[in-house]
């Protein structure tokens, strides 16, 4: 299986955060800035903050989701700063 990772972009214009996952981080981050993803089409231009490698894409996605039921901006900025998950997660 294809390693997969969790991504967090920011968006320079408003500084809010997008957490998604990917086996392609860089053709994922054209989609986002070209405006292929219509949930950050609004956010443009987005910056690439930290990608994060996990096993595979079924681990990601399952990192990717669980980050997201935090919606708190403080434990998103630190996965950014110490590139590391808030909880037990074996990568």
């Amino acid at each position: 299986m294809k390693q997969g990772g969790i991504y967090i972009l920011q968006s320079i214009k408003n500084k809010r955060y997008y957490i998604g996952s990917t086996n392609n981080i860089s053709r994922r981050l054209k989609q986002h800035n070209n405006g292929e993803v219509f949930s950050t089409r609004h956010l443009r231009p987005l910056i690439l903050k930290v990608f994060i490698k996990c096993t595979d894409l079924t681990d990601a996605k399952k990192v990717e989701f669980r980050l997201k039921q935090y919606k708190r901006r403080d434990i998103i900025e630190k996965v950014i700063k110490d590139s590391i998950f808030p909880w037990d997660y074996n990568h």
